[in-house]
């Protein structure tokens, strides 16, 4: 009797150990806020992990800069990160930088959806990558308006991107092309 008791609380203590490990992977997750903040929001934000105590899988940072599993900000940095700059995984925002790229001004990235959009594939108003479309599109494989590409380069196309000092980006000699 005795020794089915231990072995059942030896078990408890096993599950139980399991179960925190699979919350919070084994280690317990970074949370800071600072004191300095502006209106509601403190300037740093840092929110890594999961907290087993407040039955969190991952953090969410939300600062002036935040930086966070899960982050909003001003500046954004994280896994998934939104904010006026962002850099993460999944990076939305004016100016953004990230695996999949966002942004309402310019996105960077390997995808790279935005105004100006740079990246392995971009779309956008000024498109540059791999693969580009855009009204205006510069790349090894275009789609477009006005294009530069190994085989096509559109004068205006050219213009537009010497204007923007960004001709090096495009692939041969753009100046010959005028």
């Amino acid at each position: 009797m005795m020794q089915d008791r231990q072995h059942l609380e030896r078990r408890v203590r096993e599950l139980e150990a399991r179960l925190a490990h699979a919350r919070g992977f084994g280690r317990p997750g970074i949370r800071y806020r600072s004191d300095f903040t502006f209106g509601n929001l403190p300037l740093v934000a840092i929110a890594l992990g999961g907290d087993a105590a407040k039955g969190e899988f991952r953090g969410h940072a939300k600062g002036v800069i935040a930086i966070g599993d899960i982050a909003t900000g001003v500046v954004a940095i994280g896994g998934f990160a939104r904010g006026l700059v962002a850099l993460g995984g999944f990076a939305l925002g004016a100016v953004s930088f990230g695996g999949l790229s966002l942004g309402a001004l310019v996105a960077v990235g390997g995808l790279a959806i935005g105004s100006f959009a740079f990246g392995g594939a971009a779309a956008g108003h000024t498109a540059t990558g791999g693969a580009a479309a855009g009204y205006f599109a510069c790349g090894g494989a275009t789609v477009g308006v006005h294009v530069i590409s190994p085989v096509r380069s559109d004068p205006e196309a050219v213009a537009h991107y010497q204007e923007l000092g960004m001709d090096s980006f495009c692939p041969g000699d753009v100046r010959r092309s005028r």
